[in-house]
């Protein structure tokens, strides 16, 4: 099985968190992401690997 392409709200969801704090860590160029036109796409293993990394936990802001 390949691992597909998920968008801001769909790696939102996976995360449980909201756009705006994906937009937020996007912002910073810290989360993997990848522009495609004028969309982020993401894959889930490079954002599993970001988030076991502790990025994701050094930015966050409830």
């Amino acid at each position: 099985m390949t691992d597909r392409w998920l968008s801001v709200e769909e790696i939102a969801d996976y995360l449980g968190v909201s756009r705006d704090t994906v937009y937020g860590w996007i912002a910073k160029r810290e989360m993997p992401a990848h522009k495609v036109g004028r969309l982020w796409k993401f894959k889930s293993d490079e954002v599993d690997g970001w988030v076991r990394t502790g990025r994701a936990a050094d930015d966050f802001k409830a």
